[in-house]
């Protein structure tokens, strides 16, 4: 596995790493502890060294499913995980906190379930509108200073609240969606992010699956699959968008790969700084997105796909109207 440096910062991870909340949550059930380590273990052993999880994630469930996983391994990865919601007392997500006070006591909570007496990458999973994105930055320094977290991160930050933060403590690296079929980080943070000399890790480098070609407008989600309850999944948009899908098709077919393989070398393409982390619960789809790293994409196959997707308009929101003003712009 080809490694990459996240920015400016230093650290080093492998080019595509694994996204380990649908292991735990939202595509439907659990998937079976021993099976969900033997998941994990299988990337490492693939040469994946950078592993994405949540407090929200289960929640709790996904950061102790690592911690046990990568006990053995522990100084051999880089792990990433999140604060920054609130809990009812039934474990439901509640709202944003990213009070100095909460992030502390996230961060303990975390180093626990981890396993480990550090977090090499901490994101803000939301930015707070309640806090000043100083106050966050600042304390998340201060666990630096004390050894408990090596970097800092954000997710579905703007670019605004990036500068703002990197002032206080550098930022590592900017988690948000993008995909061949949600492309805004380009004009949105890109340039941001390249002039500041930060990383990138996009999630739902798939579209949420929908660009492996294995998802059409008469599949059925478990009732636990959050993707019912998003735009771009109702049967109508998925309806409209396999013309994304049979164009990512016919690029694979074209150079003997699959479809997921072309939307991650796609994304790898990019930029130098930009590492996906793709989830799966099946070896064997974690093994074809890994070999994504070995697919070069020539320019003229960038060209083609750049002239193809111009074509397109992908239909529906991506998120819910609830969901989407949580995104910081």
């Amino acid at each position: 596995m080809q490694k990459r440096r996240l920015g400016n910062s230093g650290l080093e991870v492998s080019a595509i790493g694994l996204g380990c909340m649908g292991l735990s949550s939202g595509y439907g059930p659990a998937t079976e502890t021993q099976q969900a380590i033997k998941l994990i273990r299988g990337a490492f052993e693939r040469g994946v060294t950078f592993f994405d999880t949540a407090e929200v994630y289960g929640p709790f469930k996904n950061e102790e499913l690592l911690g046990e996983a990568l006990a053995p391994i522990r100084e051999q990865v880089v792990i990433a995980t999140k604060f920054g919601f609130e809990f009812d007392d039934k474990g439901r997500q509640s709202g944003t906190n990213s009070r100095p006070d909460h992030i502390r006591q996230v961060a303990e909570a975390s180093l626990k379930r981890l396993k480990t007496d550090h977090i090499d990458l901490f994101y803000q999973h939301r930015v707070d509108p309640n806090v000043p994105i100083e106050d966050v930055a600042g304390t998340v320094k201060e666990l630096i200073r004390e050894g408990k977290v090596r970097h800092f991160g954000l997710s579905e930050a703007g670019a605004q609240t990036i500068r703002r933060a990197h002032a206080v403590q550098p930022v590592t690296a900017l988690q948000s969606e993008y995909s061949l079929w949600w492309r805004e980080p380009e004009t949105k943070v890109f340039p941001t992010l390249e002039e500041l000399g930060i990383g990138f890790v996009p999630f739902s480098p798939l579209g949420r699956g929908f660009l492996t070609g294995t998802i059409t407008e008469n599949t059925s989600f478990d009732s636990n699959d959050f993707r019912n309850n998003v735009p771009r999944f109702t049967p109508e948009a998925r309806k409209a968008n396999q013309a994304l899908v049979d164009l990512v098709g016919q690029i694979a077919a074209r150079k003997k790969v699959t479809s997921a393989q072309v939307a991650l070398a796609w994304l790898l393409a990019q930029k130098p700084w930009i590492v996906p982390i793709p989830g799966t619960t099946k070896l064997h789809r974690l093994e074809e997105n890994i070999g994504a790293a070995n697919i070069s994409l020539t320019p003229d196959d960038l060209r083609q796909i750049e002239v193809s997707l111009a074509s397109v308009e992908v239909k529906g929101d991506r998120y819910t109207p609830e969901m989407q003003a949580k995104v910081d712009r």
